[in-house]
């Protein structure tokens, strides 16, 4: 008896569930009806790819779509697929297990969801909703963080460790009596000297974090911005950090969260993908470090990376 040959509708059906930016689509339409713009913002993708898989999906019977308004919204179609199909997507979903892939689509669905709440235009019509727009069309977008610095001790030293070309530097200049700018790039250094030529109280240093240029308990604060994925031992920069802290000193750190993009290794020369919060308590221990206070970020829809999370610490 010759063997049973597949179907072109089960061919069809695999393929479809073949591609992880379809099983992502489709794992999102299966918990809300989302348009073409949200899915394109979730999945970081560009609108034209995902408007090519959303066909696919709607000539194969996975998704429906409605209008509301001048939009287009779209929702899986688990009840109108043949049951050979729901049991496909049933194995599959529940098959995908856990992945920072996943998480980061969770995360950027969840504000998709919240900003729909404070949307006028596209949804309730409450005036409120508008307030963001308006506020940075009078005001810009830099004020807010402008103001809230202002609560640092003005008489605080701080060691802004990985300066690149002072980003951050340029924030809290205005605001505390000296900042200690390190980076190990001569031509990071050049170009912050460039950008903060008009403040007298920055000193800029060459150096590793992993051996900082800067005496034992000498600043009131410390920070490092988006360098510990390019440390091959981020914990000797958390011993570096405690050293130069004065007793009650504080550390902030912002970096990325776990996450699955491995080209990062090569295309920008991370040694890690993202740390968690057991990495970060783990360190901040180790080099006498407490209090340590772990958060995610809320994630920017326009934003292309990776998640973000925030770390504050104490010397005690």
């Amino acid at each position: 008896m010759p063997p049973v040959s597949p179907t072109p509708a089960l061919l069809t059906w695999l393929a479809t569930l073949s591609d992880l930016a379809r099983l992502r689509i489709l794992r999102l339409l299966a918990t809300e009806e989302l348009s073409v713009g949200e899915l394109a913002l979730i999945l970081q993708l560009p609108q034209s790819t995902v408007s090519r898989h959303l066909k696919l999906l709607s000539d194969g019977g996975w998704i429906v779509k409605r209008a509301a308004g001048t939009a287009s919204l779209y929702r899986m179609a688990v009840e109108a697929l043949p049951r050979i199909a729901q049991e496909l997507w049933e194995a599959t979903s529940h098959g995908l297990g856990d992945s920072p892939t996943f998480d980061e689509d969770d995360r950027r669905l969840a504000e998709i969801l919240a900003h729909r709440r404070t949307d006028s235009k596209a949804f309730f019509g409450h005036i409120g909703g508008e307030w963001d727009a308006l506020r940075r069309q009078l005001f810009g977008e830099s004020f807010t963080t402008q103001a809230l610095v202002t609560l640092l001790d003005p008489k605080w030293i701080v060691a802004d460790l990985g300066c690149g070309t002072g980003n951050v530097t340029e924030h809290l200049a205005p605001i505390v009596k000296q900042i200690i700018a390190v980076d190990r790039e001569p031509a990071m250094l050049d170009a912050a000297r460039r950008r903060l030529g008009s403040f007298s109280n920055i000193e800029f240093r060459q150096g590793e974090l992993t051996k900082l240029p800067i005496a034992d308990d000498h600043v009131d604060a410390a920070i490092m911005f988006l360098v510990g994925v390019y440390l091959p031992d981020p914990a000797e920069a958390f011993g570096e950090i405690a050293r130069i802290l004065r007793q009650d000193g504080a550390a902030l750190i912002v970096d990325l969260t776990p996450h699955d993009r491995e080209s990062y290794r090569h295309t920008m020369g991370h040694q890690h993908l993202g740390f968690d919060e057991k990495q970060i308590k783990r360190w901040a221990k180790a080099a006498g470090l407490a209090n340590v206070r772990y958060q995610r970020l809320k994630p920017d829809t326009a934003a292309k990376g990776p998640g973000l999370f925030v770390a504050t610490m104490r010397k005690r």
